[in-house]
C-alpha cells in the first residue's frame, strides 16, 4: 500500500480515539526526499565515526550521505525530550565524574528490568547541560574515545535545528527519525513522550518528508496519531519476547495477520536485519500488507557481521561490510539503519551501478 493511500487505523479505534481516525487515517502524503535507492539512515548519527546522539555523530552523518539521522527521546525533569540511547546515562555521558550528581545515582525498574545509575527524568535540563558525551562502547570503537567530555547531552529540538541547517547546506531534505524509548514507563511516572514529540513537531511544522516517528511500542505510535499530524509510522520489531505491555509477541507481529494489523496504523516496519535472511518470507509479507522494510542496525566489526562475512577472529576488527549491504539491497529492503552511513551509501551506489 502507497504511502499516499489512506490507513483505517483500527487500533486507535480499540484505543478509544474514534473520534481522530479520520485526522489520523492517512500516515504520509510523501516520503522523506533523498538519493535514488534504498533509505540510509544514520543511527543515533554516525555512531561507528564518533559519540552517538551528538552534534558531531549527526553532522558527520549527513556529510558522508544520510538521508534520515535518528535520535532516542528520553525526557529531562523538566519535561523536555533530549536525545540518549537510554534514559540511564552513566555509559553516555561523564556523570559519575560529577560529585554535584553522586547522591542522584540509584536503581529503578524500567520495563521490568532494575537498572542502577542516573536518569535523565531526575535531571533538569540544565543539570544535563552541564554534562559532556562519552563513547558507548569505548572497547570497540576507542577511537571515538578522543571525543569524549567535548560534546553536550542535545535536546530534540536541536537535532531539528541541525537537520534543517544540514538540509540547506547540503541542498537535500534531512529527515529526523526520532524513537520513542520507554514509553509506557515514562508515561507511568508523569512524563508522558507523545505530547512533548507532538509539540516539537508542531513548532517546527515538521511535514513528512522531514520526519519519521519510531517505536517499539505500538501504543506510543497510536498515542502520538491521536494528534492528526500525519507522519510517517515506523514500527520497530524485536527478536525476542515482545513490546513491553503489548499482548503478542515480536514473534507473532511478523506473521502475515501481525503485518496486517500493522499496517493499520504504520507505513513501515523496522525488523533486526537477522529477521530478513532466507529463507524468511518477513520482507516479502511486509511488502504483500502494504509496508516498507527498514533492517537495523549495519556495523562493521566482526562481532556484528553474520559468520560469513567476517574477517579473522578479532571481534573489532572489520569484516565485508559490503557484503552484507550487498545481500539486503538485493533482497529489495527499503531502508538500512547503520552505525556506518557512510558505508551504506557507497554500497547503495554500487548496487544502483549493478556492480
Amino acid at each position: 500500500m502507497p504511502a499516499s493511500q489512506p490507513r483505517r487505523r483500527s487500533v486507535l479505534l480499540a484505543a478509544g480515539a474514534a473520534a481522530t481516525v479520520a485526522a489520523t487515517s492517512t500516515a504520509a502524503a510523501a516520503e522523506p526526499r533523498r538519493s535514488k535507492g534504498p533509505v540510509v539512515v544514520g543511527h543515533r548519527g554516525a555512531a561507528g565515526w564518533r559519540p552517538e546522539h551528538t552534534v558531531a555523530s549527526y553532522t558527520h552523518a549527513v556529510q558522508t550521505g544520510a538521508d534520515w539521522i535518528e535520535p532516542d527521546l528520553v525526557p529531562t525533569k523538566d519535561h523536555v525530550l533530549v536525545v540518549r540511547h537510554e534514559n540511564e546515562i552513566s555509559g553516555t555521558t561523564d556523570v559519575a565524574a560529577h560529585p554535584e550528581f553522586a547522591s542522584r545515582r540509584t536503581t529503578k525498574t524500567v520495563d521490568g528490568r532494575s537498572v542502577t545509575g542516573w536518569f535523565t527524568e531526575d535531571f533538569t535540563l540544565a543539570e544535563l547541560k552541564t554534562l559532556r558525551a562519552v563513547e558507548r562502547l569505548p572497547l570497540v570503537r576507542n577511537r571515538n574515545t578522543v571525543f569524549d567530555g567535548r560534546l553536550e547531552v542535545m535536546t530534540f529540538q536541536e537535532v531539528v535545528d541541525v537537520a534543517r541547517k544540514l538540509s540547506k547546506r547540503h541542498g537535500r531534505t534531512i529527515a529526523v527519525f526520532p524513537e520513542t524509548k520507554h514509553p509506557s514507563y515514562f508515561r507511568s511516572i508523569g512524563l508522558p513522550l507523545e505530547p512533548e514529540l507532538v509539540a516539537v513537531v508542531r513548532r517546527n511544522r515538521l511535514r513528512a518528508h522531514e520526519c519519521v516517528v519510531q517505536s517499539f511500542e505500538p501504543s506510543s505510535l497510536t498515542r502520538f496519531a491521536e494528534a492528526g499530524l500525519r507522519l510517517p509510522l515506523w514500527q520497530a520489531l524485536g527478536t525476542t519476547g515482545g513490546p513491553y505491555g503489548h499482548p503478542q509477541t515480536y514473534k507473532e507481529m511478523m506473521t502475515p495477520a501481525g503485518l496486517a494489523r500493522i499496517a493499520e496504523y504504520a507505513d513501515w516496519i523496522g525488523p533486526d536485519k537477522s529477521s530478513l535472511v532466507a529463507p524468511s518470507p518477513l520482507l516479502a509479507d511486509a511488502h504483500a500488507a502494504g509496508l516498507k522494510v527498514g533492517a537495523y542496525t549495519f556495523r562493521c566489526e566482526n562481532q556484528f557481521l553474520p559468520a560469513q562475512f567476517r574477517r579473522g577472529t578479532a571481534p573489532n576488527d572489520f569484516g565485508d561490510a559490503f557484503a552484507e549491504y550487498a545481500l539486503h539491497y538485493g533482497m529489495g529492503v527499503d531502508a538500512v539503519v547503520t552505525d556506518f552511513p557512510d558505508l551504506a551509501v557507497v554500497a547503495r551506489s554500487a548496487a544502483g551501478s549493478g556492480s
